[in-house]
Protein backbone atom coordinates (compact mmCIF):
# COMPACT_ATOMS: atom_id res chain seq x y z
CA UNK A 1 0.00 0.00 0.00
CA UNK A 2 1.01 3.65 -0.74
CA UNK A 3 0.13 6.83 0.88
CA UNK A 4 -0.34 9.48 -1.88
CA UNK A 5 -1.48 13.63 -1.46
CA UNK A 6 -1.74 15.42 -4.40
CA UNK A 7 -1.51 19.38 -3.54
CA UNK A 8 -2.30 22.14 -5.65
CA UNK A 9 -0.56 24.86 -4.44
CA UNK A 10 0.90 28.25 -6.16
CA UNK A 11 -0.17 30.41 -8.74
CA UNK A 12 0.52 28.19 -11.58
CA UNK A 13 -1.19 25.10 -10.35
CA UNK A 14 1.69 22.73 -9.35
CA UNK A 15 1.43 19.67 -7.99
CA UNK A 16 3.39 18.94 -4.99
CA UNK A 17 3.26 15.26 -3.86
CA UNK A 18 3.39 13.30 -0.47
CA UNK A 19 4.81 9.88 -0.90
CA UNK A 20 4.63 7.57 2.25
CA UNK A 21 4.83 3.80 3.48
CA UNK A 22 1.54 3.69 5.59
CA UNK A 23 3.60 1.28 7.87
CA UNK A 24 6.89 2.88 8.33
CA UNK A 25 4.90 6.05 8.83
CA UNK A 26 7.94 7.96 6.55
CA UNK A 27 7.36 9.94 3.76
CA UNK A 28 8.98 11.74 0.59
CA UNK A 29 7.76 15.76 -0.25
CA UNK A 30 8.22 16.09 -4.26
CA UNK A 31 9.17 19.54 -5.68
CA UNK A 32 7.97 20.92 -2.65
CA UNK A 33 7.09 24.67 -3.32
CA UNK A 34 5.15 28.02 -2.60
CA UNK A 35 3.44 26.89 0.17
CA UNK A 36 5.58 24.94 2.83
CA UNK A 37 3.23 25.12 5.94
CA UNK A 38 0.25 23.66 4.38
CA UNK A 39 3.15 20.90 3.29
CA UNK A 40 4.46 20.30 6.79
CA UNK A 41 1.11 20.56 8.63
CA UNK A 42 -0.45 17.77 5.60
CA UNK A 43 2.26 15.36 6.93
CA UNK A 44 1.68 16.06 10.09
CA UNK A 45 -1.90 15.63 10.33
CA UNK A 46 -1.22 12.17 8.53
CA UNK A 47 1.31 11.30 11.30
CA UNK A 48 4.68 10.61 8.86
CA UNK A 49 8.21 11.69 9.49
CA UNK A 50 9.54 13.12 6.41
CA UNK A 51 12.80 11.87 5.09
CA UNK A 52 13.46 12.48 1.74
CA UNK A 53 13.16 15.39 -0.80
CA UNK A 54 12.66 14.82 -4.27
CA UNK A 55 13.35 17.25 -7.09
CA UNK A 56 11.69 16.14 -11.13
CA UNK A 57 13.65 19.33 -12.52
CA UNK A 58 15.32 22.56 -11.29
CA UNK A 59 12.64 24.77 -11.70
CA UNK A 60 11.98 27.40 -9.12
CA UNK A 61 8.18 27.03 -9.14
CA UNK A 62 8.88 23.08 -8.20
CA UNK A 63 11.88 24.33 -5.84
CA UNK A 64 10.93 27.43 -4.21
CA UNK A 65 10.03 25.80 -0.62
CA UNK A 66 13.31 23.26 0.15
CA UNK A 67 14.68 25.37 2.31
CA UNK A 68 11.61 26.04 4.34
CA UNK A 69 11.60 22.55 4.38
CA UNK A 70 14.86 21.88 5.45
CA UNK A 71 14.25 24.51 8.61
CA UNK A 72 11.82 22.02 9.59
CA UNK A 73 13.52 18.56 8.04
CA UNK A 74 17.25 17.75 7.62
CA UNK A 75 16.81 15.21 4.88
CA UNK A 76 18.49 14.76 1.72
CA UNK A 77 17.10 16.56 -1.41
CA UNK A 78 17.46 14.23 -4.21
CA UNK A 79 17.68 15.69 -7.92
CA UNK A 80 19.18 14.54 -11.28
CA UNK A 81 22.97 15.06 -11.62
CA UNK A 82 22.34 16.92 -15.08
CA UNK A 83 19.69 20.04 -12.51
CA UNK A 84 21.62 20.13 -9.44
CA UNK A 85 23.53 22.90 -10.30
CA UNK A 86 20.58 24.93 -9.70
CA UNK A 87 20.58 23.87 -5.88
CA UNK A 88 24.33 24.40 -4.85
CA UNK A 89 23.05 26.84 -2.12
CA UNK A 90 22.04 23.08 -0.49
CA UNK A 91 25.27 21.44 -1.48
CA UNK A 92 24.99 20.14 1.87
CA UNK A 93 21.76 17.86 1.70
CA UNK A 94 22.17 17.12 -2.14
CA UNK A 95 22.05 13.88 -3.50
CA UNK A 96 22.51 13.26 -7.10
CA UNK A 97 20.87 10.64 -8.83
CA UNK A 98 21.18 9.04 -12.58
CA UNK A 99 18.28 7.39 -14.28
CA UNK A 100 18.04 3.68 -13.02
CA UNK A 101 19.24 4.74 -9.65
CA UNK A 102 16.49 3.59 -6.64
CA UNK A 103 15.71 4.52 -2.65
CA UNK A 104 13.28 3.19 -0.09
CA UNK A 105 10.97 5.40 1.22
CA UNK A 106 10.12 2.97 4.54
CA UNK A 107 9.47 -0.57 3.02
CA UNK A 108 8.39 1.29 -0.87
CA UNK A 109 10.73 1.45 -3.50
CA UNK A 110 11.22 3.88 -6.17
CA UNK A 111 12.95 4.71 -9.12
CA UNK A 112 14.57 7.08 -11.50
CA UNK A 113 13.50 7.47 -15.09
CA UNK A 114 15.47 9.96 -16.90
CA UNK A 115 13.09 12.28 -19.35
CA UNK A 116 15.40 14.99 -20.98
CA UNK A 117 13.70 17.61 -22.55
CA UNK A 118 12.14 20.25 -20.46
CA UNK A 119 15.84 20.13 -18.51
CA UNK A 120 18.45 17.88 -19.29
CA UNK A 121 17.74 16.27 -15.93
CA UNK A 122 14.03 16.02 -15.92
CA UNK A 123 13.35 12.73 -14.05
CA UNK A 124 9.96 10.88 -13.32
CA UNK A 125 9.65 9.05 -10.18
CA UNK A 126 8.07 5.21 -10.44
CA UNK A 127 6.35 4.03 -7.34
CA UNK A 128 4.97 0.92 -7.91
CA UNK A 129 2.16 1.55 -10.79
CA UNK A 130 2.28 5.65 -9.96
CA UNK A 131 4.52 7.74 -12.14
CA UNK A 132 5.16 11.17 -10.99
CA UNK A 133 6.03 13.01 -14.34
CA UNK A 134 6.90 16.54 -13.52
CA UNK A 135 7.07 18.81 -16.17
CA UNK A 136 7.72 15.96 -18.71
CA UNK A 137 3.93 15.16 -19.43
CA UNK A 138 1.15 16.61 -18.50
CA UNK A 139 -2.45 15.45 -18.76
CA UNK A 140 -2.94 15.61 -22.82
CA UNK A 141 0.22 17.59 -22.24
CA UNK A 142 3.71 17.53 -22.16
CA UNK A 143 6.41 20.50 -20.92
CA UNK A 144 7.43 23.28 -22.71
CA UNK A 145 10.82 22.60 -24.60
CA UNK A 146 11.57 26.37 -26.07
CA UNK A 147 13.17 27.30 -22.43
CA UNK A 148 17.29 27.49 -21.34
CA UNK A 149 18.60 23.40 -21.03
CA UNK A 150 15.23 22.43 -23.50
CA UNK A 151 15.18 20.14 -25.98
CA UNK A 152 12.93 18.99 -28.15
CA UNK A 153 14.35 15.88 -29.66
CA UNK A 154 15.25 14.73 -26.11
CA UNK A 155 11.21 15.19 -25.17
CA UNK A 156 10.36 13.27 -28.37
CA UNK A 157 12.84 10.23 -27.09
CA UNK A 158 11.60 10.74 -23.40
CA UNK A 159 8.00 10.49 -24.18
CA UNK A 160 8.69 7.43 -26.36
CA UNK A 161 10.16 6.19 -23.35
CA UNK A 162 7.58 6.87 -20.99
CA UNK A 163 4.88 5.27 -23.80
CA UNK A 164 6.37 2.06 -22.92
CA UNK A 165 5.80 1.69 -19.39
CA UNK A 166 2.79 -0.46 -18.58
CA UNK A 167 -0.94 1.03 -19.73
CA UNK A 168 -2.05 0.96 -16.18
CA UNK A 169 0.65 3.32 -14.65
CA UNK A 170 -1.56 6.20 -13.53
CA UNK A 171 0.02 9.64 -14.52
CA UNK A 172 1.04 11.86 -11.77
CA UNK A 173 1.71 15.62 -13.51
CA UNK A 174 3.40 18.53 -12.20
CA UNK A 175 0.72 21.36 -12.80
CA UNK A 176 -2.89 21.14 -13.37
CA UNK A 177 -2.81 21.89 -16.43
CA UNK A 178 -5.23 19.03 -17.80
CA UNK A 179 -9.00 18.72 -17.49
CA UNK A 180 -8.46 16.24 -14.47
CA UNK A 181 -5.54 15.52 -11.79
CA UNK A 182 -4.08 12.32 -12.93
CA UNK A 183 -5.11 9.77 -15.85
CA UNK A 184 -3.70 6.22 -16.73
CA UNK A 185 -1.29 5.62 -18.99
CA UNK A 186 -3.53 3.73 -21.90
CA UNK A 187 -5.72 7.06 -21.50
CA UNK A 188 -3.06 9.26 -22.20
CA UNK A 189 -1.65 7.39 -25.34
CA UNK A 190 -5.21 7.75 -26.57
CA UNK A 191 -5.92 11.19 -26.25
CA UNK A 192 -2.64 13.11 -25.34
CA UNK A 193 -1.27 14.43 -28.76
CA UNK A 194 2.69 14.52 -27.59
CA UNK A 195 2.35 11.09 -26.81
CA UNK A 196 0.63 9.97 -29.82
CA UNK A 197 3.44 11.84 -31.68
CA UNK A 198 6.22 10.37 -30.26
CA UNK A 199 4.90 7.10 -31.83
CA UNK A 200 5.24 8.85 -34.68
CA UNK A 201 8.34 10.64 -37.25
CA UNK A 202 10.35 12.95 -35.13
CA UNK A 203 10.27 15.95 -37.73
CA UNK A 204 6.20 15.49 -37.26
CA UNK A 205 6.68 15.84 -33.57
CA UNK A 206 9.19 19.13 -34.07
CA UNK A 207 6.89 20.74 -36.32
CA UNK A 208 3.99 20.67 -33.84
CA UNK A 209 6.08 21.80 -30.59
CA UNK A 210 7.39 24.78 -32.91
CA UNK A 211 10.59 23.26 -34.08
Amino acid sequence: MIFLKQLELGPLANFVYILGDPDKKECAVVDPAWDVPTILKEIKEEGYTLTKILITHNHPDHTNGIGEVLKSYDVPVHIHKEDAYALKSYLGNLKMVVGGDSLSIGNLNLSFLHTPGHTHGSICLMLKDQLVTGDTLFIKGCGRVDLPNSDPEKMYQSLKKISTLPDQTLILPGHNYGDKPCAPLKEEKKENPYLALSQKNLPEFLRVVGF
